[in-house]
C-alpha cells in the first residue's frame, strides 16, 4: 500500500507532483532507502543514488475482484497513466518506452539490476516506463509507470526523477 491509497486521481495533481519532484531534491550518493508514513508504514518514497521515485494515486484493492471488474481496473490505471503522459509529452515532447523485461529477468536469476529498477521492483512497479529526458535546464530524466504486485495489490501510478539517463538496459 501506498500514501496515495484512497485519493482521487486527477492529471492536474498527478502534474502537480511531478513537477515538485522533478524540482526537488535527489540524493547524490548512498543505499537506495524506501519511506513510509511514520503512522501507517505506507510507500510514500524510495530514494537511491541519483533518483527518487513517488507514488501518484493508488487503486483500490483487487481482492475478489475478475474478469470485467478486473479489466475495468485496469484501463481505468492504464487511462490514469495516458492522460499524464499525454500532459508530460504535450510540455516535454514525445516519451520514449523503457521495458523492464530484461531487468526484471535479469533480477529474477539472481543478477544485479541497477538501482532505480531494483527500486521500482521492489514497490511492484513492473509496468514499462514512459520517460523524457533530459527535461529542460534541470538535465533530470522523468519517468511514469503503473504496477501492483498480485491479484490482489492495487494498481499504483509512480513517478521517477533521475539525474542519469533511464534507458533500457540493452540500449546502452
Amino acid at each position: 500500500m501506498s500514501s496515495r491509497a484512497g485519493e482521487p486521481f486527477t492529471t492536474a495533481r498527478a502534474l502537480a507532483d511531478v513537477e515538485e519532484l522533478l524540482a526537488g531534491p535527489v540524493p547524490a550518493t548512498g543505499p537506495t532507502m524506501a519511506e513510509g508514513d511514520p503512522e501507517t508504514g505506507e510507500w510514500t518514497a524510495t530514494g537511491g543514488e541519483g533518483f527518487r521515485v513517488v507514488p501518484l494515486w493508488e487503486g483500490d484493492p483487487l481482492t475478489g475482484v475478475y474478469a470485467l471488474d478486473w479489466n475495468d481496473a485496469q484501463e481505468a490505471a492504464e487511462g490514469h497513466l495516458a492522460a499524464l503522459a499525454g500532459e508530460l509529452d504535450r510540455r516535454w515532447g514525445p516519451h520514449r518506452a523503457v521495458p523492464l523485461h530484461l531487468p526484471l529477468l535479469r533480477r529474477q536469476e539472481g543478477a544485479p539490476v541497477e538501482p532505480l529498477f531494483g527500486a521500482l521492483f521492489d514497490q511492484d512497479l513492473l509496468g514499462d516506463l514512459s520517460v523524457w529526458g533530459p527535461v529542460g535546464a534541470t538535465g533530470r530524466w522523468v519517468g511514469v509507470s503503473v504496477g501492483h504486485s498480485d491479484g490482489d495489490a492495487p494498481l499504483v501510478l509512480a513517478a521517477l526523477v533521475s539525474d542519469r539517463p533511464v534507458t533500457a538496459p540493452d540500449e546502452r
